[in-house]
């Protein structure tokens, strides 16, 4: 029988695989460096919706749960970060421009057909001046590499506080 008092007991945490920044600093700086050159100039929130939809379809644990925190301290709610997994089905919840970026993040990611499809790219292109798009898809591919490293060395979701990594 169960009593209110009775301690929870979850699955034990996994240990990293490998702490690949350790290993190859310099490539973890260079990381650092893209990533911070990619996000000048992006909406903030945009930023963080677009790293937390990429690292959903990747299944990094790690990556969401920086970003998803990452996202609240910026002002996100908890609701948007919520339907972002159902974002087709929640429309209503995001600006067209954040759909288009949400839409984009997905080809870029997944590239189920080898390429992203021109009303993808003529649809983010309305809403981003160029500058802007250019950075946004620097992001992009900036957290699908984020993603890979986080689940092949199997990084540890839970410890990470909003701001650590700047």
């Amino acid at each position: 029988m169960s009593t209110a008092e009775e301690t929870v007991k979850y699955a034990t945490e996994q240990t990293p695989r490998l702490s690949w920044a350790e290993h190859a600093p310099e490539v973890y700086k260079a990381m650092i460096r893209l990533d911070t050159a990619a996000k000048q100039g992006l909406d903030p929130v945009l930023y963080e919706l677009v790293k937390i939809r990429a690292s959903q379809l990747n299944h990094c644990a790690f990556c969401l749960d920086m970003h998803t925190k990452d996202a609240l301290a910026a002002g996100e709610s908890v609701e948007r970060i919520v339907q972002l997994s159902a974002w087709e089905e929640s429309r209503h919840f995001y600006t067209e421009k954040e759909l288009a970026a949400l839409e984009l993040t997905e080809a870029v990611t997944v590239l189920t057909d080898g390429f992203v499809p021109d009303e993808v790219y003529d649809r983010v292109a309305a809403h981003f001046e160029e500058a802007e798009l250019a950075r946004l898809i620097a992001a992009i591919t900036v957290i699908n590499a984020w993603n890979r490293f986080g689940v092949t060395t199997r990084m540890t979701p839970g410890h990470y506080q909003p701001g650590q990594y700047r």
